[in-house]
C-alpha cells in the first residue's frame, strides 16, 4: 500500500505521516529530505527556494519511479509532500492504482484564522523549521485556497480541516 500525502505548507503532512508511521508500521518518505538531499548533493540547480512547480517537475519523475518500485516489490510507504501532482494519477496503471491512497490536506479560511497562532505553534512538532519567517496568515489562506481550489478541479480526495484538527485514516 502506498499512502500520499499532500497539501500546502503548514497542513500536518509530517505530522500525519508520523501517525501513520505509528499505527501501521509503514515506513514514510519526506519529499523535503529527498529535495533537501538532491539540492545539497548538487544533483541540481534547484535551491530551496525554486519555484514549487520547478521542484515538482524535478522531484516527481523520481518519487513515481520509487512508488512503481515500492509496489513491484509488494512494500508499504507514505509518501509526504507538496511536490506530488494533482494530475499524479494519469502517471499511473490500473495494477498500480489499486495500490494507492492520496490524501490532499486542506485548512478552511475559518481554521486558519482562528488558529493561526497554533499552526505555527505546530510547525516544529516533527520537524525542526529552521527558516519559517514566510508562514504568514495570508501566506496561508492563499495557499490552503490554492490547493483546494486545484483538489476540486482535478477531482481528488481532499480533507477539509474546518473545525479541529482530527484527521483519521484506516487503510
Amino acid at each position: 500500500m502506498i499512502i500520499l500525502i499532500t497539501g500546502a505548507s503548514h497542513t500536518g503532512k509530517t505530522a500525519l505521516a508520523q501517525k501513520l508511521l505509528e499505527k501501521y508500521k509503514y515506513p514514510y518518505l519526506s519529499i523535503d529530505h529527498l529535495k533537501m538531499g538532491l539540492i545539497r548533493s548538487k544533483n541540481t540547480e534547484l535551491t530551496p527556494m525554486s519555484d514549487d512547480i520547478d521542484l515538482t517537475k524535478y522531484l516527481w519523475p523520481i518519487v513515481r519511479e520509487m512508488v512503481k518500485t515500492v509496489i513491484e516489490n509488494k512494500q508499504n510507504l507514505i509518501v509526504e509532500g507538496c511536490y506530488i501532482p494533482f494530475d499524479w494519477q494519469k502517471d499511473f496503471d490500473n495494477d498500480y492504482l489499486r495500490h494507492i491512497r492520496y490524501y490532499c490536506l486542506v485548512m478552511s479560511e475559518e481554521y486558519i484564522k482562528n488558529n493561526f497562532v497554533r499552526i505555527k505553534e505546530y510547525a516544529n512538532i516533527i520537524e525542526n523549521r529552521l527558516h519559517d519567517e514566510h508562514c504568514t496568515v495570508d501566506s496561508v489562506l492563499k495557499d490552503n485556497a490554492q490547493y483546494l481550489e486545484l483538489a476540486i478541479k482535478h477531482k481528488v480526495n481532499y480533507f477539509m480541516i474546518k473545525d479541529r484538527y482530527e484527521i483519521d485514516i484506516d487503510l
